[in-house]
């Protein structure tokens, strides 16, 4: 017969057999927010530290749109799946969006591909910019969840319209983007954010599709929600470059520059540390270290 074991019965192993997080913002709750009329707030980090998702977190931010560091896009590409990792470690319930680089998608089964590495690694969903109707419809075919992006393309896919700059001023321009924003809808996409659009054109169409749309730099009031990004936010942007859209909230880099030199201030003055920082040792030891010190030649 085998050994019985003498652990208590209420005594478990702390063993995790799913993915899920209790209270995770999967795009079933984003859904449930516009339905209710609930804003969706997104925040976009960029590829600055984990550190910035935890505070989000903290915060209860619904969304983190995200990309992962590196010297160049293919380094970026390559760094995403362990950088998603890193970020469900200190943020566990936000939905995490992850931007995948294009020349990861250039077929629809490189994207399964790619995608599904990503979600399983702890996003919720990705977003590849300009995706194609047939390669959303393979991926969400596959279950993979995408939360997508229409109006205004942010990389280098700029350069078709001539640079950053605002689409959807007529109505013809303002019906192309509703087609596109609609054929994703039907081909499976669970949600998208609309930039840099009047604020006419968000609200209608945001309000005519039954998914979540939040604006980014696209106003709109009816919109289901809006995006800041952290130079934004935190006024990180020169004043002559900064947005219409962009309202600052904390001046970082004034509140970190300010820490640091205070710190250097009191290094350099004595100031840090002082006698309450630091800890004495035991008399009688303090006089032996000494003076077997003091019988030490020069070293």
């Amino acid at each position: 017969m085998g050994e019985t074991s003498n652990a208590p019965e209420n005594q478990k192993p702390d063993i995790k057999t799913s993915l899920m997080q209790k209270g995770r913002k999967t795009p079933w709750h984003l859904q449930r927010m516009k339905d209710r009329g609930e804003k969706i707030v997104q925040v976009s980090p960029a590829h600055n530290d984990p550190m910035f998702a935890m505070f989000c977190e903290m915060a209860d931010v619904d969304i983190l749109r995200y990309t992962a560091p590196g010297e160049n896009v293919e380094h970026r590409a390559q760094n995403l799946a362990w950088w998603t990792r890193e970020i469900r470690k200190v943020a566990p319930t936000i939905h995490m969006n992850a931007y995948i680089q294009t020349q990861r998608v250039a077929d629809k089964y490189s994207a399964l591909r790619e995608a599904s590495i990503i979600q399983a690694d702890g996003a919720d969903s990705v977003i590849i910019m300009g995706i194609t109707n047939d390669t959303l419809k393979y991926l969400t075919d596959n279950h993979v969840s995408v939360f997508g992006h229409v109006g205004v393309l942010s990389g280098w896919q700029t350069g078709k319209f001539g640079g950053y700059k605002r689409l959807g001023k007529t109505a013809d321009d303002a019906m192309t983007i509703f087609r596109q924003a609609y054929e994703y809808q039907e081909n499976g996409m669970c949600g998208m954010t609309i930039e840099n659009t009047p604020r006419e054109v968000t609200n209608a169409i945001a309000k005519k599709l039954r998914v979540p749309v939040i604006g980014v730099a696209a106003g709109g009031g009816d919109a289901d929600g809006s995006e800041l990004v952290h130079f934004d936010l935190f006024g990180m942007m020169p004043p002559n470059r900064a947005g219409q859209h962009v309202k600052v909230y904390g001046d970082l880099i004034k509140f970190c520059v300010g820490a640091y030199k205070a710190f250097a201030d009191d290094v350099r003055s004595g100031g840090y540390p002082d006698e309450n920082m630091v800890w004495p040792m035991d008399e009688a030891e303090r006089d032996k270290f000494l003076n077997e010190l003091e019988h030490v030649g020069s070293v």
